[in-house]
């Protein structure tokens, strides 16, 4: 049976926030509950375990960095850095997303309901059997995919109030050298990077795509069938070096 914190975050300065959880953790507690969350930074960073957080009120920088393991849901939006260097385990934002989203991340899964900003999911890496998973229900800013190295980001484009925006902006996986970027619908062609285009999704890749909608349906109130009833394409590098022609070798 988990244990359960309950903490008043409102007026908490974010250091004393933060050592409060780390001691909540280490007394047993497995299920922490933040209510009145008002911008503090670094919540569950460099957490591990079996543990949940419930963040109630909008998080600050850095949600769940470098984080190895537990679950994150936040019933509100999420500033920059939602994931920074993640690890493993999960994240749920019932809500927008800032900047940089999953930068580096290395492991685990980011679920988010609305739109996010600029540069999210940027150096994602695949490590081993780990494979970084970002979902995002609604549009992206500029440089979504840049420098991807490894890992999913499926973009759907539904729950926006972007009406007249593309579903993603500039320079989508502008230099990624590995993963795959998926979108429900259609990219405009002047949205995508250099030397990339989008294609037709296979088999494969909607067996993939089905198995995340479903996952993600479940932790956000959704409804799956409708999101998959439409057409997906994919993203995918040219090359593993995009920009090596520009270099001579020494």
């Amino acid at each position: 049976m988990a244990k359960t914190f309950t903490l008043d975050a409102g007026g908490i300065y974010y250091r004393q926030l933060n050592e409060q959880i780390r001691e909540a953790v280490a007394n047993g507690a497995t299920h922490i509950v933040l209510n009145n969350v008002n911008g503090q930074r670094y919540i569950a960073d460099a957490m591990d375990g079996d543990i949940t957080v419930e963040v109630n009120g909008v998080p600050g920088q850095d949600l769940g960095a470098f984080m190895r393991g537990p679950k994150v849901v936040v019933k509100a939006n999420a500033q920059d850095g939602v994931g920074n260097t993640m690890d493993d385990g999960l994240i749920v934002i019932d809500g927008l997303a800032g900047d940089v989203v999953g930068y580096a991340m290395r492991g685990g899964k980011i679920f988010i309901k609305g739109d996010v900003g600029y540069r999210v999911g940027i150096h994602m890496k695949a490590y081993m059997e780990k494979l970084p998973t970002i979902v995002i229900g609604g549009k992206a800013g500029d440089f979504l995919g840049e420098y991807m190295a490894g890992g999913i980001l499926l973009l759907l484009g539904m729950f926006s109030d972007k009406l007249t925006e593309p579903i993603a902006g500039r320079s989508l996986g502008t230099g990624m050298h590995g993963g795959v970027i998926y979108v429900r619908g259609e990219v405009p062609a002047e949205q995508i990077g250099p030397g990339l285009s989008a294609q037709p999704v296979d088999d494969d890749d909607k067996a993939v795509i089905a198995g995340l909608v479903k996952e993600y349906a479940k932790e956000l109130g959704l409804d799956a069938k409708k999101i998959l009833a439409a057409d997906f394409v994919k993203i995918k590098p040219f090359s593993h070096r995009p920009y090596g022609k520009l270099y001579v070798p020494a």
